[in-house]
């Protein structure tokens, strides 16, 4: 197992972004099944094709991409900070 680097962090926090933006979307009722399921596909589909031309290591930025979707309709806009 190789070392712990930026990028390897920053893709954690993308996944567990992504699944705690679903879990909270859902439960709220703002994320329907319909729009749960166009988020995963959109990922799953993102792997498939990054996998496909050997660009895995970009999988992470499909998943922030997402991640920006999600915030803008669960938080119905911008994360105030």
């Amino acid at each position: 197992m190789g070392a712990v680097g930026s990028a390897l962090i920053a893709a954690w926090i993308a996944y567990s972004t992504f699944v705690a933006l679903v879990a909270v979307g859902f439960a709220s009722g703002e994320l329907r099944f319909r729009g749960l399921l166009i988020a995963v596909l959109v990922c799953a589909i993102g792997k498939l094709v990054l996998g496909y031309v050997s660009y895995d290591a970009m999988f992470p930025s499909v998943v922030a991409v997402v991640d920006v979707a999600l915030i803008l309709i669960v938080v119905k806009g911008d994360v105030k900070l």
